[in-house]
């Protein structure tokens, strides 16, 4: 079965009056299969703030990773469009860095010249001394200084992801889009990563846009939780503000009642309002 949700006529805001970063305007996605065109998203409406972390969730095959591939520029929409600072995004560039699931490093590069190799590829003009600088600050900042000699088949996979996020974060971009990044890694590793996450967030404030399927780090990390129908036709169903102060502890959120309501809304609304019908899928 397939479940439609009303959509917004405006763009979802993020918090304060300035005006937004990203603006998502009717955004659609069609893509072409052999059965004809099959609709992946529809009149997509949302606004992200400067410096706003914000969470997208649902189920599989609802466009989260179509969404965040137009504001990468990896695809293009099909119907309205997507606004950097008030401009069409055509195309990728280094305002917007992506860090993936499956890492997407050079296997034969160390940690130190995979995070070199970005920082060379957008400021090629900054002196050798610059570049190296940056790099190894970056490293240090998700806890890899003693690695960054160590080739990419020598670390593990939590250590591949922080050298993935050093390297997006080396050369300051706009927007950070997070496809899934700790997806496949231990719960151990994992929240260690997200608290490292949030702390560099902390201080770059740099705006993120992340790809999750797991409402505990949604909760801990964002300030909104942007929750999708289901495909195809998929579109934003519900906002959820997550509204603890910051900097946030682990432990002190989750012995907030707040927590336990904003976590039985988010499962209502995946697992009863819009729970998954694998047979059609």
């Amino acid at each position: 079965m397939t479940t439609t949700a009303p959509f917004a006529s405006a763009p979802i805001s993020g918090a304060g009056n300035a005006p937004p970063l990203l603006r998502f305007e009717q955004l659609g996605k069609v893509y072409a299969t052999p059965r004809g065109p099959y609709p992946v998203l529809e009149n997509i409406n949302l606004e992200v703030a400067q410096g706003e972390f914000v969470c997208v969730i649902g189920h599989s095959g609802c466009g989260k990773s179509t969404l965040l591939n137009m504001v990468s520029g990896f695809a293009t929409p099909s119907s309205g469009q997507v606004l950097l600072e008030g401009k069409p995004i055509t195309k990728p560039g280094p305002d917007r860095m992506v860090v993936f699931q499956g890492y997407a490093l050079l296997p034969w590069m160390t940690a130190y010249q995979n995070v070199h190799l970005a920082i060379d590829s957008v400021h090629p003009n900054l002196p050798e001394s610059q570049k190296r600088e940056i790099a190894l600050e970056h490293l240090a900042m998700v806890g890899l200084t003693e690695a960054a000699d160590k080739k990419i088949t020598q670390i593990s996979g939590g250590m591949k992801q922080r050298v993935a996020i050093a390297r997006a974060l080396s050369i300051r971009p706009e927007v950070l889009i997070l496809d899934e990044p700790f997806g496949a890694l231990d719960a151990i590793t994992k929240e260690e990563l997200q608290e490292e996450l949030l702390s560099i967030w902390n201080t770059q404030k740099c705006t993120v846009l992340m790809i999750t399927h797991d409402i505990d780090e949604a909760l801990f990390l964002a300030d909104r939780l942007v929750m999708m129908t289901n495909g195809p036709a998929a579109g934003i169903g519900e906002v959820l503000n997550i509204d603890f102060p910051r900097p946030r502890s682990r432990e002190e959120i989750m012995e907030n009642p707040r927590y336990y309501e904003l976590r039985n809304s988010a499962l209502d609304f995946l697992y009863n309002r819009f729970a998954h019908d694998d047979d059609e899928a």
